[in-house]
């Protein structure tokens, strides 16, 4: 792994990602006692995008995260007792105990919420791109999905207007090459998904989401 700008970035990016990790394997080691009410889908192995990404981020810019929200939520600064007494359906969770694991929101700290719909946040965070360029502030949104979002009319769509409108918008697919269980190869065929943004005159780059501080360079650069 190259070595971060610094180390107090790189000691941030390995805490952040660690915490999420922790999380995670309580939330695993906890879901078989069946006070879950909501199934959780985890983020393990994810955890350097969100977290490569979120760094380069300011406290007003806004994230609008897939189901598999976990990672994005807590690397956003999202309040983990809030997230996890959502888990356990507590009214003090961050949706009031309503929307469980794929429903997480804390506004605060700029997560404006996740959903269970493949690519129903893609639009979303068109919406507020276009509106931070129409009160002219210096803040922009990110939207996070995996690869079988990009399959879905509103990702074309989205990206079509967000390019003609040259919105604030960052997009962040992660391909983890399967849709539930279904290979890249039998669903698409351009497989290198961030070719898609040459189509509609917007940067696409491709980086490892294993790797931080790589994650963390092209997400700075976006």
């Amino acid at each position: 792994m190259p070595s971060p700008t610094s180390p107090d970035l790189g000691r941030k990016l390995f805490r952040d990602m660690l915490r999420i990790r922790r999380v995670e394997d309580r939330i695993k080691a906890m879901y078989h006692l069946r006070e879950m009410r909501s199934p959780p889908h985890l983020c393990m192995g994810h955890e350097g995008i969100a977290v490569g990404v979120c760094a380069t981020l300011g406290r007003r810019d806004v994230i609008y995260p897939y189901y598999r929200s976990h990672g994005w939520y807590l690397a956003k600064g999202g309040d983990l007792n809030a997230m996890m007494a959502e888990l356990f359906g507590r009214a003090t969770g961050c949706s009031r105990g309503w929307g469980g694991s794929m429903h997480l929101i804390d506004l605060a700290a700029g997560v404006m919420g996740t959903s269970a719909i493949v690519g129903g946040t893609i639009s979303h965070a068109a919406g507020a791109g276009l509106t931070f360029q129409m009160r002219g502030q210096s803040r922009v949104a990110v939207v996070a999905f995996g690869d079988g979002a990009t399959e879905e009319g509103v990702f074309h769509e989205t990206l079509n207007f967000a390019a003609l409108r040259r919105l604030p918008v960052v997009f962040v697919c992660e391909n983890n090459l399967y849709a539930t269980n279904t290979h890249i190869r039998e669903r698409q065929a351009q497989t290198e998904i961030y070719r898609h943004a040459e189509r509609f005159g917007m940067p696409g780059v491709a980086a490892d989401g294993n790797d931080v501080t790589e994650v963390h360079a092209q997400a700075a650069r976006a």
